[in-house]
């Protein structure tokens, strides 16, 4: 599949890139400051420079491909993850390219039980706030959207090595999770969903 990857120089979208060309797709990495790019040269991978919160760069970049990948990252920042995702659900319908596969958080919408205290009230209410606002806010714009979308909500990210063992697709109030999973296992989930329709139109946690 030619797959378009934002948040490509991010923790999960450089597991996205390295894991994506090791399947054999073509990859576009969407990047706003190329030189920082250090993904080894590929003649499957493509660098394209743009800013995710300039509409005009994202439909240039969103043309031509089959699915759009989102992993956009600012730290405990609010309102890039957002405003950049409208950008991409809008450039996708203009376009018609339907699928999109967007990693969140778990906690919002209504994994919120899945949280322990913790997470709930000292992270998310406290030191990643606006963070966790501009993921709810990614989320509606997504949810609102006509097109066929997958919210992917990770628990906490460790360094691990890619498993492809571990929980998906839980009730919003399962308990005995460990609420950790790694970038590899996250991206190793997102990739998986590239073709199939189980969660479409759903919002699976993903957890170990």
């Amino acid at each position: 599949m030619k797959l378009l990857i934002f948040g490509s120089t991010g923790s999960v979208g450089r597991q996205l890139v390295e894991q994506a060309i090791a399947q054999g797709h073509t990859i576009t990495a969407f990047t706003r400051q190329p030189p920082a790019v250090t993904f080894a040269s590929h003649p499957n991978l493509t660098i394209f420079q743009g800013d995710v919160l300039d509409y005009n760069s994202v439909e240039e970049a969103v043309k031509g491909h089959n699915v759009v990948l989102c992993a956009l990252g600012a730290g405990r920042k609010g309102g890039t993850r957002s405003e950049g995702t409208r950008n991409i659900v809008r450039a996708m319908e203009s376009l018609g390219v339907k699928r999109l596969i967007c990693q969140t958080t778990l906690g919002a919408g209504d994994s919120e039980g899945n949280l322990n205290f913790f997470w709930k009230y000292i992270m998310f209410g406290l030191f990643l706030k606006q963070a966790f606002i501009d993921h709810q806010s990614q989320e509606k714009y997504i949810q609102q959207s006509s097109l066929d979308w997958i919210i992917v909500r990770p628990a906490a990210f460790t360094n691990g090595k890619r498993t492809g063992t571990y929980q998906h697709g839980f009730d919003g109030n399962a308990r005995g999770l460990t609420l950790k999973i790694s970038r590899a296992d996250v991206a190793d989930f997102m990739l998986k969903q590239l073709a199939d329709d189980t969660y479409l139109g759903k919002a699976p946690g993903l957890s170990y």
